[in-house]
């Protein structure tokens, strides 16, 4: 028997396959993660088992397997063909696909299983007489803690843990090895799973549906494997309700499921209201778990113990056997798309892992991506649709205000006065608001007044924002920091000014606006530790604060029934970038936010209020938003983009180069271009290039300094056409081919373009 593997080694050298013999005795399954002798040094490599073969006509002596990993496959044979598909899509080796289907920690055997130490009573012993022995002719114990923990394991029939024997009786390890040495009791190491759940498990039962919500469950459990799904409602409709019966379904089917949530503050809550309903087959995976409750939770859901999987990105690749539904919520978020290699988007992800296991796919938002509502709009998706929230909750009122006409009339404070006299007759009324901004820190500009010098980064041609409360500037890009100086580095006045809003700032003005509110903080400055974003949304949900400020990581998903109004502080902050997305995704954020006002019927009969504070109140993405109209707002941005030709109808290529030097960076990027433009000329000549090859161009990028590496880069758009597929193989054939330093690929329709 032989195995052909892949090498764990990311290099595009031995991107290959390397035949390897099984001993005698050692058994080898496709997908099981083995270690060999690689290389001339024979240095034990681990590698990835892909095929099995009973004969090798290799002309020279076959190297053996030194042994497996694990005594189980790491791999679903569909997880191999999905990482196989991975290199050909994203233009990646074959162990880079690979990797992202495993716990980082488990290569190199850096985290291993955790046991535990148990405690029980040995076999065949006479309980009665092993206790009579334990107590003196007066029929007092001669050991208190030995008698004790006999009774105790003699109650509970079953093995306990040592620490768990020890939390009921303290101080007790020496009578636990009294009793052993007596062979009363035998101790053993019990492989455990850390848990990644502190809080108790509360099970509940599943509302009546909407005759709406009913018709998607019904759509979705009648459809045939293989079926997409666009699930368009707006926010408070019941999205979550509609996940949960289509999960139970799959279930009673035998099935599993994964759910995927865009943010790591939306996963407690989500995960709560999943292990409400499903219990302990529920498993999370995401990047604030610690690596042993990564791996164990890995670990569950490919033994089987778990099929349900909820989490961010990364959890499209958990290891669901008999995989049946992959829901994507929020499925509009660019975080669903890795900056990293592989730069693979989780929703095709997931149409391919669908059609490998002949699953379906399930896309919810109340603000779809423009092409996926494209798709359905041309059949390609099955669309269903939520148009009312439950219990027939009216939608919040929306009330735009001119922050042009609040400096005019002597306002140039933080808060529109409409905005202050809601925020204080919510606070007064013992409901409860969320203040939106989508800037951290306190501000993010500085500069002198007397000679205009601009705090910028040293490593990154960015502006650093300056936290009041530790009065330091910090780069976000690149974590650099440095003490807030008093007085000018360039001429040395004093005339220092910082402008631009953050959360920190609104946090201080809301405190002088009421100084008695009680307020909570949530941006990267507050959630670093693991538990943070729990800790920060069950404080507000208890009502232990009336106002929470936040970033947009508030602004999606949550449900936090108390919300009455929600304030916008700045709408312009993602409005006006040199980025075509920006319209479409002010208009995600703007309608998502506003959606957390009003979800439950106040008793006062009050629905829930939401202001934007803007200077350009007649954009379409504020006044759509604004109306709650998703459609009229598709319509009008799907018609641009097809009279301009950006994506969905074009298709960005973007080839980075970032380098110590400006002008190696610069030289490399105009060479790229120039290869570039002669290939796709050459390749699309016969099909009308001048119409397919819109633009190519080289330069600086937006951010022209970052971690200290100058960045420039080529940006070419394509039509999109039936030769596209052709003119990318293209360029990243010449990708494979450009062998410069700082080079970093070649990466397709970038959500990132700064």
């Amino acid at each position: 028997m032989f195995a052909r593997l892949i090498v764990d080694i990311a290099n595009s050298n031995v991107d290959r396959l390397f035949t390897y013999a099984v001993p005698y005795g050692l058994t080898v399954l496709v997908g099981h993660r083995v270690l060999v002798p690689f290389g001339r040094g024979n240095r034990s490599t681990e590698g990835f088992v892909i095929e099995l073969c009973n004969e090798c006509d290799a002309d020279f002596e076959i190297k053996s397997i030194i042994k497996t990993c694990e005594p189980y496959t790491v791999l679903l044979e569909e997880q191999i063909e999905l990482a196989k598909w991975l290199k050909r899509a994203y233009h990646c080796t074959l162990c880079d696909a690979l990797r992202l289907m495993i716990p980082a920690q488990m290569r190199g055997q850096r985290i291993k299983e955790k046991t535990v130490r148990t405690i029980k009573l040995a076999e065949g012993i006479d309980v009665e007489r092993a206790r009579g022995s334990l107590l003196k002719k007066d029929g007092t114990p001669r050991s208190p803690k030995q008698s004790e923990i006999f009774d105790l394991l003699a109650r509970s029939n079953a093995e306990m843990a040592v620490s768990d024997v020890y939390a009921f009786i303290p101080d007790s390890a020496s009578a636990v090895a009294a009793l052993i040495k007596k062979g009363y009791v035998t101790s053993d190491d019990r492989v455990t799973f850390r848990s990644p759940f502190s809080d108790k498990l509360i099970r509940s039962v599943s509302p009546k549906l909407t005759a709406a919500q009913q018709l998607a469950v019904d759509s979705i459990n009648d459809a045939e494997a293989g079926t997409c799904f666009l699930l368009h409602g707006v926010t408070g409709s019941g999205k979550t309700e509609v996940y949960l019966n289509a999960i139970q379904t799959v279930l009673d089917n035998g099935g599993g499921a994964i759910a995927l949530v865009p943010e790591i503050a939306l996963t407690p809550q989500t995960t709560d209201r999943f292990r409400s309903r499903f219990g302990d087959t529920v498993a999370v995976i995401h990047s604030h778990l610690s690596a042993g409750e990564r791996f164990d939770e890995w670990r569950r859901i490919r033994l089987g113990k778990a099929r349900v999987v909820v989490g961010a990105r990364s959890a499209v690749f958990a290891p669901v056997e008999n995989l049946k539904l992959i829901i994507i919520d929020e499925e509009h978020e660019p975080s669903y798309r890795s900056e990293a290699m592989p730069n693979y988007s989780a929703d095709e992800v997931a149409i391919r892992r669908v059609k490998l296991n002949s699953a379906k796919l399930m896309l919810g938002s109340a603000t779809p991506q423009l092409i996926s509502y494209l798709r359905a709009s041309k059949g390609i998706y099955k669309l269903l649709n939520l148009p009312e929230r439950v219990n027939d909750i009216p939608m919040p009122t929306v009330r735009i205000v001119d922050m042009r006409s609040e400096f005019m009339s002597g306002n140039n404070g933080i808060f529109s006065s409409q905005l202050k006299k809601e925020l204080i007759e919510c606070v007064n009324a013992g409901k409860q608001a969320m203040l939106f901004i989508n800037r951290r820190g306190y501000s993010y500009h500085g500069e002198c007044r007397a000679c205009g010098y601009v705090f910028k980064c040293p490593e990154c041609d960015v502006a650093m924002t300056y936290h009041r409360f530790d009065e330091r500037l910090r780069c976000h890009y690149c974590g650099y920091s440095v003490k807030a100086p008093h007085s000018c580095p360039a001429c040395g006045s004093g005339f220092i000014k910082f402008t631009g809003i953050g959360t920190q700032q609104v946090e201080e003005q809301l405190k002088v606006l009421m100084p008695q509110v009680r307020c909570l903080r949530m941006d990267t400055d507050t959630t670093g530790g693991k538990t943070s974003h729990k800790g920060i949304l069950d404080c507000f949900l208890n009502g232990g604060a009336d106002v929470l400020i936040g970033t947009q990581m508030i602004a999606k998903g949550l449900d936090i029934p108390g919300v009455r109004l929600v304030g916008v502080v700045n709408a312009d902050s993602s409005l006006f970038h040199s980025d075509y997305h920006s319209g479409e995704r002010t208009f995600q954020l703007l309608t998502q936010v506003a959606g957390r006002a009003g979800r439950t019927e106040d008793s006062d009969g009050m629905g829930g209020v939401v202001i934007i504070q803007t200077n350009a109140p007649y954009h379409r993405a504020i006044q759509y938003a604004s109306k709650h109209d998703y459609v009229g707002f598709y319509e009008l941005e799907i018609r641009d983009r097809l009279r301009t030709l950006f994506p969905p109808f074009s298709v960005f290529a973007r080839a980075l180069f970032e380098c110590e030097r400006e002008d190696a960076a610069a030289n490399a990027a105009e060479e790229f271009r120039a290869r570039a433009e002669e290939l796709l000329l050459s390749r699309l000549r016969r099909k009308n290039a001048e119409r397919e090859l819109l633009y190519i161009s080289s330069g600086a990028a937006p951010i022209r300094k970052r971690a200290g590496l100058y960045r420039y880069a080529v940006l070419i758009k394509l039509a999109r056409t039936q030769n596209t597929a052709d003119a990318i193989s293209a360029l990243w054939a010449l990708s494979d081919a450009f062998h410069v330093d700082g080079f970093r690929g070649v990466e397709i329709n970038p959500t990132d373009m700064l």
